[in-house]
């Protein structure tokens, strides 16, 4: 059986020779997240005849029951999610249309189930080490599509931007969304691994943080942008007002600008006025105040539309009313403000960290800091999309706690940490 650091960092035989040890039930939740993410029964309609995530996470619940290596993961995240779960289920049960409710609550149980099943069957570093590269390379793979798409249309805007399979990230809002979650971990993974990979893996590192990069400026998408200069300026904030650091940062822009088809500049400058962003505001400014008329469950699990097309008719600039566009006032109109602090509470638990072994803590610090960068741009992208119930936050939120369980709770002492630092 290799050593961690003999997996490190995309040595294919190792790889696939550890992921066939690590057992059924782990086979089970990688083929739920290759399925999830790739999506070939979307690029593939001939395999599209059975319903692949559901089979695999079924099969991850029943292998869970003789997996050797799983692990009650005891987390605050753990309580957090179940009261969320619990407000979404008495939001439904008084709901102003409880049909509606009940019809959409898959859109979160699922990712309930998710989580648990992630946290306790990816319980050591091989297991999440593997994991990890499965949600890193098909990750890489959308925005490598993504980059091609632009490059291929010379650069130029397109209404629909830039759009991946049929699923999640088949809208080019989405997809950009997974392009921040994406870059912040490839780029702390290359400032980590850099100077002890080949150039071929360093080529793979490289490419997962411009390519996402690229990605987001074709898709148009202005929020994902916006969430992307934020995510920069968090991330270089120590270096930020260094005199080289600023000359790059402006011809970095300057280019950017110089590439940025006019459409996408005139975009910008019409933030407010045009007919998308004056619809979205109108969403937000009623959606404040349903909040307040409804403050303990909200009106219901996803009885925003109906609802806003009862009662503010004459503020619909389109023939029918959306979801919130914005992923607290979903949450706030879904289950009141008791839903929307349970929320807030979940994205803190990304602030939490632990004791890691010295050894380790190179790895664990890049893997940690892209994680928590990639759902601040998630957070801030998501005041312009409703994307509460998609895999952003529950995958980073079960990569983030089994990050934790596997590096600061398991007695391993083999890691990846330990072939950088030459142990």
């Amino acid at each position: 059986m290799p050593a961690l650091d003999e997996l490190y960092a995309f040595r294919p035989k190792n790889l696939w020779q550890q992921f066939w040890r690590e057992g059924f039930a782990f086979w089970m939740i990688s083929g739920y997240l290759f399925f999830e993410y790739v999506r070939p029964q979307s690029i593939y309609p001939a395999i599209d005849i059975i319903p692949w995530t559901t089979i695999f996470l079924l099969l991850s619940a029943a292998g869970i029951l003789i997996d050797p290596k799983k692990r009650w993961v005891s987390d605050t995240a753990n309580k957090w999610i179940t009261l969320f779960f619990a407000a979404i289920l008495l939001s439904s049960a008084t709901a102003i249309y409880p049909d509606i409710s009940w019809n959409n609550i898959d859109y979160f149980y699922t990712w309930y189930v998710i989580y648990f099943l992630i946290i306790n069957i990816v319980t050591t570093k091989e297991r999440f080490y593997i994991f990890l590269l499965i949600f890193f390379l098909a990750s890489l793979k959308l925005s490598l599509h993504g980059a091609q798409s632009w490059t291929l249309r010379g650069f130029s805007f397109t209404k629909w931007g830039i759009t991946g399979p049929r699923g999640f990230f088949g809208n080019s809002g989405e997809l950009s969304i997974q392009m921040l979650v994406l870059f912040p971990l490839a780029f702390y993974l290359y400032s980590t691994l850099k100077d002890r990979v080949s150039r071929w893996e360093k080529v793979i590192l490289l490419l997962g943080f411009i390519t996402p990069v690229m990605t987001i400026l074709g898709a148009s998408s202005r929020g994902a942008q916006l969430a992307l200069a934020v995510q920069l300026a968090i991330m270089f904030r120590k270096k930020i007002f260094k005199p080289k650091t600023m000359l790059f940062a402006f011809i970095c822009f300057f280019s950017l600008y110089l590439i940025l088809p006019d459409e996408q500049v005139e975009r910008f400058s019409a933030i407010g006025d045009d007919r998308t962003s004056e619809q979205r505001l109108l969403y937000w400014k009623n959606g404040w105040e349903i909040m307040k008329q409804h403050p303990v469950l909200g009106i219901g699990f996803f009885n925003f539309i109906p609802y806003y097309e009862s009662h503010y008719r004459v503020d619909m600039l389109y023939e029918n009313a959306e979801l919130p566009h914005n992923i607290f006032i979903q949450v706030g109109t879904d289950c009141g403000f008791i839903g929307l602090g349970i929320f807030l509470m979940l994205l803190l638990r990304f602030r939490r960290t632990g004791t890691c072994p010295p050894d380790d803590l190179p790895v664990y610090k890049a893997i940690e800091s892209g994680l928590r960068v990639g759902i601040l741009g998630f957070v801030i992208a998501g005041q312009f999309v409703t994307v509460t119930y998609y895999p952003f936050l529950w995958i980073g939120l079960a990569l983030y706690v089994a990050l934790q369980n596997a590096f600061l709770l398991n007695d391993n002492t083999n890691s990846i940490a330990g072939q950088i630092s030459g142990k």
